[in-house]
């Protein structure tokens, strides 16, 4: 016997960035969906998102039904995201249903208590704009005053069974008391909607970290767990569905230099441009000096290089980078090179991503860098620091643009910090700067520790900086311990120094 067939049911597109991903293609269509969280979470923007999307971008028009927020503060608020709710009211795209209670008047609950008044009010404004998208927003505001807890579930189940009956697809947006809680202040809400969507706002390092989690939708499939979404001017709400992204990034064979030849030779011929470089190292060993580098490869070569810097302003990089002889201003004055500082405290690690993300869209660079990494793990916690990394660096791969993160070891010599353990295995190269100490003095040494898809040189070599940039010389002799911080040497070698040491003083040898 032939398995049965499973038949998903049809999906309405939201609009929203990332949210369909994450539903398989959006809101069960017909339907009614719960959205819950608590106040700050992004409940009333994320419904009326819907609702514009469904207007401008599917031509489908909406009624918006308030309970809480009047009308003409609802207009006047999400103008700062550049959404004119009031035109669209006028253009008959949208109808406003106002359900807030009048401040003057006492509720006194006594006998039979309906919403049959209400709903024939909303079905009227969905017939005046033949509206396919409701929203129902803080519906829990009608019933501070009743306590019966079977009143509510039943008139809830009443409003939502007639909309479905004329056939639109709800969002009822539901408060919270706290981000553990019940999905409602009344423990029944869950009950008569068909899906349920989870928003959470949880504080995390002195930090507010948004959530958005689909519980469940009755006949219809879903990815599942908390995806990270932010809330900005521009976008509205954009939700990052990490675990949605596909590994099916390009890969070529081409490769492009880092800026330092010596170091294109020990990783046969160059970096691949599809690649993500991690070099790593503690302070002054000349990361931002090969960041440096590596864009002045690409300047050379007529690429465009996008470079985020988040320790460093752009005049202290531009300064630096003229005592190598490497001039910023005018490759950006050519349009061949774009600085973007920001510091990492400025906002969290979702907006970052956004922000990042649409400057690598405006600029279109054919190289980032990103100077450093470990700046941002230090206002994340390990699970948002993952999720920031893999999301840019997907963005990065599926672009084929080559990127450079630079991360700083906490150690002065050897060791590695968590940067290093967490995304190593998304990099495709690592490259380790280390200070070795010989002999009372300080010196640098230099490993490709990993690079995938080709052959690459095994050795630790020393290299220096001077005037001219950075430079590998030849690989360490009869030293061992290097990577450790505990450099250890061979008997030959250390008689041999002795030797040099009692010949120049003119001493006997022993």
């Amino acid at each position: 016997m032939s398995e049965p067939r499973v038949h998903e049911l049809e999906k309405l597109a939201t609009g929203i960035v990332g949210f369909d991903q994450i539903a398989n293609g959006g809101l069960p269509k017909g339907r009614s969906t719960l959205l819950s969280g608590t106040a700050g979470s992004g409940k009333t923007v994320m419904a009326l998102q819907f609702l514009l999307a469904g207007v401008r971008q599917y031509g489908e028009n909406g009624c918006f039904v308030t309970f809480e927020e009047a009308p003409a503060d609802l207009m006047q608020n999400v103008q700062s995201f550049g959404w004119d709710l009031e035109g669209l009211v006028t253009d008959r795209k949208i109808a406003v249903v106002d359900a807030t209670p009048d401040p003057g008047d006492e509720v006194i609950e006594t006998g039979a208590y309906d919403l049959s008044a209400l709903l024939a009010r909303i079905e009227n404004a969905i017939r005046t704009v033949d509206a396919k998208r409701v929203i129902l927003d803080a519906v829990g505001a009608l019933f501070p005053q009743l306590t019966d807890a079977n009143v509510i579930r039943r008139e809830l189940h009443r409003i939502t069974a007639g909309l479905r009956q004329l056939g639109v697809t709800t969002l009822v947006t539901m408060e919270r008391t706290d981000e553990d809680s019940g999905l409602g202040r009344w423990g029944v809400e869950e009950f008569v909607a068909d899906n349920v969507i989870v928003l959470r706002n949880r504080l995390e390092q002195e930090k507010r970290r948004r959530t958005l989690e689909i519980l469940k939708f009755r006949g219809a499939t879903h990815h599942k767990g908390e995806y990270p979404f932010t809330i900005d001017s521009e976008d509205g709400v954009t939700i990052i569905p990490l675990s949605a992204i596909e590994l099916k990034q390009k890969s070529s064979d081409i490769r492009v230099s880092s800026g330092v030849a010596e170091l294109d030779k020990m990783c046969a011929g160059g970096m691949y441009r599809d690649s993500i470089i991690l070099v790593s190292g503690a302070t002054g060993t000349g990361k931002t000096l090969m960041v440096t580098q590596y864009v002045k490869a690409a300047i050379e070569a007529g690429e465009r290089a996008l470079l985020f810097a988040a320790e460093e302003s752009r005049e202290q990089l531009t300064r630096n980078a003229a005592s190598w002889g490497v001039d910023f201003e005018q490759a950006e004055k050519d349009g061949l090179l774009r600085i973007v500082c920001r510091y990492p405290e400025v906002m969290g690690l979702e907006d970052h991503l956004l922000q990042m993300k649409r400057d690598i869209h405006d600029f279109q660079p054919q190289r980032v860098a990103i100077d450093s990494m470990s700046a941002f793990e230090r206002v994340s916690t390990h699970k948002s620091f993952r999720e920031f990394v893999i999301s840019l660096t997907s963005t990065i791969k599926h672009l084929e643009i080559t990127g450079l993160f630079t991360n700083t070891t906490s150690l002065l010599l050897g060791g590695e910090s968590i940067t290093e353990t967490h995304i190593s295995t998304i990099t495709d190269t690592i490259i380790l700067l280390r200070y070795v100490e010989l002999h009372g003095e300080m010196r640098r040494g230099l490993t490709v520790l990993k690079m995938r898809g080709t052959f690459h040189d095994k050795d630790i070599r020393e290299y220096v900086i001077d005037g001219a940039g950075l430079h590998v010389l030849a690989p360490f002799k009869g030293v061992h311990g290097i990577l450790t911080g505990t450099p250890t040497y061979t008997f030959d070698e250390e008689r041999g120094r002795l030797r040099e040491m009692f010949d120049g003083e003119g001493a006997a040898r022993p």
